[in-house]
């Protein structure tokens, strides 16, 4: 059994000495540091806190440090820390601060992410009254700082409960030791939540992917329901995110609206969703791509498509196929538009950067016969602050099109 981490003085006290290359990672505000730049340090314990030095001896800060993944290293502060639980707690207390000036018209979207909100490895994401924690490092997972980041969201939110939603691949590559998600404090772990304006949908919290919901295409929903028209056909649909918004914009543009997943329990909550919000839409249970290929086959037409696929890229080794399945996807879908159609396509896949979407997406209408004009050209909502000398945080591309012969 994996030890776990733990947190205490002794541990502020171990350090690490970088590579150049490391050392020019830092000196570029990207807070990983990959272990083939890090001299093999001795007797440091997993997550602990460790001062930082370069070659020469110089100190370029304190990080959190991992004993088992890639990432040797993660900055938490370009200066000396004394108390990191403290620290979290002012972290958090900034991140919700900062959420307050930009989340209008929705109880539901993320808190604290990741690098993001300067606090790597914690992700905490708001539904209504119930709070989801996700801890995805050695560091975050020491009980003095999982009892400050659950005290510090008690104060500040008052939730009616916090649910912990485990990774159990995250937890096995970072060497901890196996939980199952569940209830850490008070007594809910589900709720109903809104999102722009009235839409509503079910949660809970022990149940479906990532934590719940996917938060992050909460603005493109709303954008996108803006120019959504006549049949429309929602592929990839989860628990009905884009569907639901089309359904239910004030405009009403859309005659029928269709949602498309292979997931049934996805499926059955996007049903609920859809009669919480007293609406009556198809769902069909079906892979995507085989799907759009028979339809497209059979010369089905729709004035409106969405594409929000799953990753499609883990690693850089996936990039050609990736690339190879969103164009096939793009190409599909371009054929089934009617003149004048609304494609919305999406890629969350870090690996595929915003220039090999745009292209491979242009691929597809060249190979379509297809003119495409930008609408919208997107990216995770402003909850998911992307942070410039951190490209992974810019993940999520979303273009709204439109398609014309």
């Amino acid at each position: 059994m994996p030890k776990k981490p733990g947190f205490s003085p002794e541990h502020a006290e171990p350090s690490v000495n970088l590579s150049a290359r490391g050392v020019a990672r830092l000196q570029g505000r990207h807070p990983w540091v990959y272990r083939s730049d890090v001299a093999e340090p001795n007797g440091v314990p997993p997550g602990s806190l460790v001062r930082v030095f370069d070659q020469r001896g110089k100190f370029l800060g304190t990080a959190l440090y991992s004993s088992s993944s890639q990432i040797a290293i993660r900055m938490i502060s370009h200066g000396s820390v004394a108390d990191l639980p403290a620290l979290v707690a002012e972290r958090i207390r900034a991140a919700i601060a900062y959420r307050k000036k930009l989340v209008s018209n929705s109880d539901a979207y993320r808190i604290v992410f990741s690098e993001g909100d300067f606090l790597p490895g914690l992700i905490v994401d708001r539904y209504n009254d119930v709070l989801c924690l996700q801890i995805l490092t050695q560091a975050m997972d020491a009980e003095p700082v999982r009892a400050a980041a659950l005290q510090t969201l008690k104060e500040e939110l008052q939730p009616a409960g916090i649910v912990e939603r485990v990774d159990a691949r995250i937890r096995e590559l970072e060497q901890l030791p196996p939980l199952q998600s569940r209830l850490l404090w008070g007594e809910k772990s589900s709720t109903v939540f809104t999102m722009n304006s009235g839409v509503r949908f079910h949660y809970d919290g022990l149940e479906g992917q990532k934590t719940g919901a996917f938060l992050d295409q909460r603005e493109n929903y709303a954008a996108a329901a803006q120019y959504a028209q006549g049949e429309a056909l929602d592929a990839f649909c989860y628990q009905g995110g884009f569907a639901l918004h089309f359904a239910a914009h004030p405009a009403g543009k859309t005659s029928s609206v269709t949602g498309v997943d292979s997931s049934r329990p996805a499926l059955e909550m996007a049903e609920r969703n859809a009669t919480l919000n007293g609406r009556e839409m198809e769902w069909i249970e079906a892979n995507a791509f085989d799907l759009l290929r028979e339809y497209a086959a059979a010369n089905r037409r729709y004035d409106t498509i969405v594409l929000d696929p799953p990753a499609f890229a883990k690693t850089k080794r996936d990039l050609e196929k990736a690339l190879g399945g969103y164009k096939e996807l793009n190409l599909r879908a371009m054929k089934m538009l009617r003149p004048g159609g609304i494609l919305v396509t999406c890629s969350c896949s870090y690996h595929v950067s915003a220039s090999d979407f745009y292209e491979v997406v242009a691929d597809a209408a060249r190979d379509a016969h297809k003119s495409l004009r930008v609408i919208e050209n997107r990216g995770a909502a402003k909850d998911h602050p992307v942070l410039l000398n951190i490209p992974e945080t810019s993940y999520l591309k979303c273009l709204i099109l439109s398609v014309s012969n």
